[in-house]
C-alpha cells in the first residue's frame, strides 16, 4: 500500500534548497576561535604562547570594583540660585513696612543677609553630600562650576547664628536683640544652593565610561598556558583576552574559500538532518507541500532571529523564546516527530554564539519542558504554570553550568534570571500566533480540534436532536477509532473529531437510517432497492453541504467524503439482484465518495463499518466478534477501498485487535437479576 513516488516531487527539493541558500547567505562570515577551555579543567592543547601583543582584559569583578571606586569620588553637584536672595529681601522689606521697622534697622538686616546669601546656604543634609568641614562639593555660579568646601558654606542654623553675631558686633546686645525680636529672621534665610541630582548622576555614569577595560599587556612570545596545566582564573583571563583580541582584530586568518566551504557543510548537515527526520518519521508528509513549508519555516525563523539578536547583543539571546517554536510545531504535529526538528534547528547556536553549548542545552531542555507542560497546562491562565516550568528549567541549566565552571555561587548574575523570566513570559505571549499560522497554512491545531470535539458544539447538538441514533453511533465510532489511532500512532484527536462529524448528512433525512427509526416504522417500505440505495448514498453529499454551511475545516470534510469510499450499499444491491435486477448496474448502488488516503481516514472507515455491523450480532461471544471484525475488514481490503491509503497490513492487523478488544468490552455478558418469590413479597 505504500507508494513513495511523492518523494520525486520537485517542489519539496526546491523548498529545502531555498532553506539551505538563505541559511548560508545569513551565516556569520567569520571563523571560530579554535580553542575550547574551561576554568578548573586541564589545557588539552599544546603549550600556548602569545602570537602578538595582547591587552589583558580586566575581570567583571575588577571592573565593578573600579566603577564603584570612581563613583565614590564623584563630587555632588549643586546649583546657585540667585533668585532666592531677591525674594528674601523683598519679603523683608514688606515686613519692615508692616512692623514699622526703622530704615537703619532694615539696612543692617539686609546687608547681613546679602553677605550670607553671597556665600551660600545649603539645605539640610539628606545623604546627598557629606557635612564634614573638609568635604567638597561642586557649585555652579553662572556658567562656571568650582569645588567648594562644605565647611565654607552656611546651613540655615549657621546662617542665623552668623547674622546674630554680625548685628551684635555693630549694635549693642540689647539693640541687636530688640531688632531681631521685631523680625523672625529664620523666615528670610532660605537655602539658595540646590542639589542637582541629574547632573550628579550623569557625572557618575561618565566616570564609569572612562574606566580602561584592560590592565596591562601580554607581549608576543610570553607564555599563556602550558600543555596539561589546570586553567586557573588568571589563566582563563589571559585566554579570554587572547580570544577577544583575536576575534576583534585578526578574525579568520585562513583561506576564505575554506571558511565558506565549512559554512556550506554545516548548513547542509542541518538541512539534511531535517529532511531525514521527515523521511524516516513521517515520509507521507511530503505529499502535503504546505506542511513541509511550515516545518521548514521554523528552523529558518530560529536561525534568522538568532543571527539578528547575536549581532545586536549576544547576551539578549537568553531572552529569545525558542520554546515557542517547538510549541508551534506540536500544535499541528506529533511532539515525538517535531522535537528532533526543533533540536536540529538549534544546532547553529553551538557555532554562532558565545557560550553556544550552554544556550543550546538550555533551550533543548526548555523546549521539552514546554511541550510537556503545555499538553497539560495549555489553556487560559494555566499557561502561566507552563511559563513557570520553562523558567525553572532555564534557571536550573544556568545554575548547573555555573557550578560546573565556577564551583560556587559567587559569579551568579541575577540579571540573567530576569532574562529567563522574560523568555518564559514571551513564550506565553507569542503562543497565540499559532492561530494565525493555522489560518495561513490551513492547518488544524489541537486547540481547535478539542473545541470541535465538544458535544455542546452547535452542529453536534443539532445532530443529537434531529438524529439521536446517528449521534450515538458517531460517539461509539469516535471511541473505537480513537483507541485504534492511538495503537498505530495516528492522530487520535483528528480521528475522533472526524468520527463525530462523519454522519452529519443524516440530519437531512434521519428516518431513512435504521438507527433513527421508531419502532414499527419502516421508511423503505414501498421504495425499490435502487431508490432506497440512492436515499442512503445521499447522506455523504448532504454531509459535505452541511459542512460547507457551517464552514467546517477541509480536513474534517475529508472524513465525510471518505468514510464510505467507493463501496456499495450491499444490502439493497443484493436485494436488487435477488429480485431479478441486472448485477452489472453497480453504479446506482455505489457511494460517490473518495477513497481514503491517510491512516486516519482508513481507521474511521473501518470503525464505522465494524460498529454498525456489530449491532446485528445475535451472539456476542469472543469468536463471533472476532469473525465479524475479520470479515468486515477483509471485505474492505478485497473491495480495493484501501488501495490508495498509506496504512500497512501490520497496522491493519493492529487495528483489528483493538476493535475486537473494544467490542468485547462493550458487549460483555451481564448478570440477570433473579426475581423474588411472591410469597416473600410484603403485603
Amino acid at each position: 500500500m505504500h507508494n513513495f513516488s511523492f518523494l520525486k516531487e520537485y517542489r519539496i527539493y526546491i523548498s529545502f534548497f531555498v532553506l539551505f541558500l538563505i541559511m548560508f547567505m545569513f551565516f556569520p562570515k567569520e571563523g571560530k576561535f579554535k580553542y575550547e577551555y574551561q576554568k578548573g579543567g586541564p589545557w588539552m592543547y599544546e603549550t600556548l604562547v602569545a602570537p602578538f601583543d595582547i591587552p589583558i582584559l580586566k575581570t567583571q569583578e575588577e571592573l565593578a570594583d573600579e566603577k564603584e571606586s570612581r563613583a565614590s569620588k564623584v563630587l555632588p553637584y549643586f546649583l546657585y540660585n540667585e533668585n532666592v536672595e531677591g525674594n528674601a529681601l523683598k519679603m523683608l522689606a514688606e515686613k519692615a513696612v508692616s512692623s514699622n521697622l526703622s530704615a537703619s534697622g532694615f539696612d543692617m538686616l539686609a546687608a547681613s543677609l546679602r553677605s550670607i546669601y553671597e556665600k551660600g546656604i545649603l539645605p539640610a543634609p539628606d545623604g546627598t553630600y557629606a557635612s564634614g568641614k573638609g568635604d567638597m562639593i561642586l557649585l555652579q555660579k553662572g556658567k562656571r562650576a568650582e569645588q567648594v568646601l562644605v565647611g565654607d558654606l552656611f546651613t540655615v542654623e549657621k546662617a542665623v547664628s552668623n547674622l546674630e553675631y554680625q548685628l551684635k558686633n555693630i549694635l549693642s546686645v540689647q539693640k541687636a536683640d530688640s531688632l531681631l525680636a521685631s523680625v523672625n529672621i529664620k523666615d528670610y534665610i532660605i537655602p539658595n544652593i540646590i542639589y542637582d541630582a541629574r547632573t550628579t548622576e550623569l557625572m557618575h555614569r561618565r566616570s564609569a565610561d572612562y574606566i580602561s577595560p584592560t590592565k596591562g599587556v601580554l607581549y608576543a612570545g610570553q607564555l599563556i598556558v602550558s600543555e596539561g596545566e589546570i586553567v586557573t582564573a588568571d589563566i582563563e583571563q589571559l585566554l579570554d583576552s587572547y580570544k577577544a583580541e583575536y576575534e576583534m582584530s585578526y578574525g579568520y586568518s585562513g583561506n576564505r574559500l575554506f571558511l565558506y566551504l565549512s559554512h556550506v557543510i554545516l548548513v547542509f548537515v542541518v538541512v539534511g538532518l531535517i529532511y531525514l527526520i521527515i523521511l524516516f518519521y513521517n515520509p507521507f508528509l511530503f505529499k502535503q507541500y504546505r506542511s513541509v513549508c511550515f516545518l521548514l519555516s521554523i528552523p529558518l525563523f530560529i536561525f534568522i532571529i538568532s543571527v539578528i539578536v547575536r549581532d545586536v547583543d549576544y547576551t539578549l539571546l537568553r531572552m529569545v523564546p525558542y520554546t515557542v517554536f517547538a510549541l508551534y510545531m506540536t500544535a499541528f504535529f506529533k511532539s515525538k516527530f517535531v522535537y528532533p526538528i526543533y533540536m536540529v534547528s538549534l544546532l547553529p547556536l553551538l557555532i554562532m554564539v558565545e557560550n553556544g553549548v550552554e544556550l543550546f542545552f538550555m533551550n533543548v531542555a526548555a523546549g521539552a519542558v514546554g511541550v510537556i507542560s503545555f499538553h497539560y497546562f495549555g489553556k487560559g491562565w494555566h499557561q502561566f504554570i507552563s511559563a513557570v516550568c520553562i523558567f525553572v528549567s532555564l534557571a536550573l541549566i544556568y545554575l548547573s553550568f555555573r557550578f560546573l565552571e565556577e564551583g560556587s555561587l559567587s559569579t551568579l548574575n541575577f540579571v540573567d534570571f530576569i532574562y529567563y523570566m522574560c523568555n518564559a513570559f514571551f513564550v506565553v505571549a507569542a503562543y497565540p500566533v499559532v492561530y494565525l499560522l493555522e489560518k495561513i497554512f490551513g492547518f488544524l491545531s489541537s486547540a481547535t480540534l478539542k473545541d470541535m470535539a465538544d458535544t455542546n458544539n452547535q452542529l453536534l447538538l443539532e445532530l443529537a436532536q434531529k438524529a439521536p441514533g446517528s449521534f450515538q453511533h458517531s460517539l461509539q465510532v469516535a471511541n473505537l477509532a480513537e483507541a485504534a489511532a492511538r495503537e498505530i500512532d495516528a492522530d487520535s484527536l483528528l480521528v475522533r473529531v472526524g468520527a463525530m462529524y462523519h454522519d452529519i448528512g443524516k440530519m437531512q433525512n434521519p428516518q431513512c437510517f435504521i438507527e433513527n427509526q421508531a419502532a414499527g416504522v419502516d421508511y423503505h417500505a414501498g421504495l425499490t432497492p435502487m431508490e432506497s440505495a440512492q436515499e442512503i448514498i445521499r447522506h455523504v453529499d448532504d454531509g459535505v453541504a452541511i459542512a460547507a454551511k457551517y464552514r467546517l475545516p477541509e480536513q474534517i470534510v475529508d472524513f465525510i467524503r471518505t468514510h464510505h469510499g467507493r463501496s456499495q450499499t450491499l444490502y439493497f444491491y443484493n436485494k436488487f439482484c435477488n429480485e431479478g435486477g441486472d448485477p452489472s448496474m453497480t453504479d446506482e448502488f455505489t457511494y460517490n465518495g473518495t477513497l481514503p488516503t491517510k491512516k486516519e481516514h482508513v481507521i474511521l472507515m473501518m470503525a464505522d463499518a465494524v460498529e454498525a455491523a456489530s449491532r446485528t450480532l445475535k451472539d456476542y461471544s469472543e469468536k463471533s466478534i472476532s469473525d465479524l471484525v475479520d470479515r468486515i475488514l477483509s471485505l474492505k481490503i478485497s473491495d480495493s477501498q484501501l488501495s490508495m491509503s498509506e496504512i500497512s497490513l501490520k497496522e491493519i492487523n493492529m487495528v483489528k485487535e483493538v476493535f475486537k478488544h473494544y467490542l468485547r468490552q462493550i458487549y460483555h455478558a451481564r448478570i440477570a437479576y433473579p426475581e423474588r418469590k411472591k410469597s416473600l413479597i410484603r403485603k
